[in-house]
């Protein structure tokens, strides 16, 4: 029997799947538990777009004595291997974490095809609290799960996951990227994601406002992790007038003190509400749902985090209310792009160079959407599906071995 026994599963069924936990299997034999209507959260509730396909696989992963409860998804590989990061984040319980990784891996699917990446989409999640449970045994055993795989999972990091675990990671598996420099990686993958969110920002700019400019811009960053405060730092030397607000005031207070003209808000209602041009999202994902995009004063919606709309429908009433909103998975594609690069030897310019294209990419999007009276949403996922349906499609063609 395979370690672990790989799931496929379709749309709509209650289903059992096995969760293989090496020990357990020696003493007792495969363990099985019984996930309820797996997908009748059907994928339609629990991603703000429509239209999706089910996902190729979704694997379950359990190593009792490290303590490790980590879930695999691989929405689709017409493009190449799936390529997404690993969360480690305390879920309040196990259906939590599934709905999260199907969104995250179906999000990674579209982000990858949008960035030009001969790469499918996947994500992966670990339960549990990276400040009380991550250990080495535990990620070495998770790397052992993705290694089992043969290639069609490649992770990376994501929230509560560093460089560094990455290394730990790929002390078991051969398919990680965003290593450390030291072992020939890309390093921390927010450098670019944050880039990337600038040149979207810039983007969205120049089509709301005429030109690319943000001096003078009041934009307000909520959450000021990995990515916000490299964001913050882009803003402020552009010329921005920048206002913050994260659930963490060591977060904060490192901004400020390297740019103390920053603002401090209490919270999201604060931000929402305050007069900003700009509100660029980059704590967890939905954070814009009905209460807020009604309240919301930003002209632009541009920012780092994944999944930011609620539910679905929540991109029209943006668009309705004027709000120009950059899909996320467009312009946080930076990162990604940069641990890609990490596959055939990594180079910053180079990366650097591609995720500087989101810029264009991101025109390209709200010139469709304006063209096809579509919301941007809409235009950037018809325009991800058609890369992925046309290219995808080439790879069927036999090479004769």
């Amino acid at each position: 029997m395979k370690d672990p026994l790989l799931s496929g599963i379709t749309a709509g069924h209650a289903v059992t799947l096995r969760v293989i936990s090496a020990a357990q299997e020696r003493r007792t034999g495969p363990g099985v538990t019984t996930v309820t209507d797996v997908f009748g959260l059907s994928q339609k509730d629990t991603s703000p777009v429509s239209g999706q396909a089910a996902h190729e696989q979704v694997v379950f992963c359990a190593d009792e004595r490290s303590g490790l409860r980590a879930i695999i998804a691989i929405h689709n590989t017409a493009l190449g291997p799936s390529l997404g990061g690993t969360r480690f984040y305390p879920y309040d319980n196990e259906q939590a974490a599934l709905a999260d990784v199907l969104n995250l891996s179906r999000a990674m699917a579209y982000k990858n095809a949008l960035a030009g990446l001969d790469l499918g989409g996947g994500k992966a999640v670990i339960i549990g609290d990276p400040l009380k449970d991550k250990s080495e045994a535990l990620l070495r055993a998770y790397g052992r799960f993705i290694q089992s795989l043969g290639g069609r999972y490649i992770t990376a990091c994501d929230v509560g996951t560093y460089s560094e675990d990455m290394d730990l990671i790929a002390r078991e598996s051969s398919y990680v990227t965003g290593r450390t420099p030291a072992n020939g990686g890309a390093g921390d993958s927010s450098i670019l994601t944050a880039f990337g969110v600038f040149q979207g920002m810039r983007a969205a700019a120049q089509h709301k406002y005429g030109t690319p400019s943000l001096k003078g811009r009041r934009v307000g960053v909520e959450g000021v992790g990995k990515v916000g405060h490299r964001l913050v730092d882009h803003l402020v030397e552009a010329g921005a007038e920048v206002v913050v607000c994260d659930v963490g005031e060591q977060a904060v207070e490192r901004v400020r003190a390297r740019h103390p003209q920053v603002e401090a808000l209490a919270g999201q209602g604060d931000m929402i509400a305050a007069d900003i041009d700009v509100y660029a999202p980059c704590a967890l994902g939905g954070s814009l749902d009905d209460d807020t995009v009604a309240k919301l004063r930003a002209g632009i919606v541009c920012g780092g985090a994944n999944n930011q709309l609620a539910h679905p429908g929540v991109e029209k009433q943006l668009a309705e209310r004027g709000v120009l909103y950059a899909p996320d998975y467009l312009v946080n594609s930076g990162g990604v792009i940069q641990v890609a690069d990490e596959i055939g030897g990594f180079d910053m310019e180079r990366a650097r160079a591609k995720a500087s294209q989101i810029f264009d990419t991101t025109l390209k999007i709200f010139a469709i959407a304006a063209e096809e009276g579509v919301p941007p949403a809409v235009a950037a996922d018809r325009l991800a599906e058609r890369r992925m349906s046309e290219v995808g499609r080439i790879r069927a063609i036999w090479l004769g071995h």
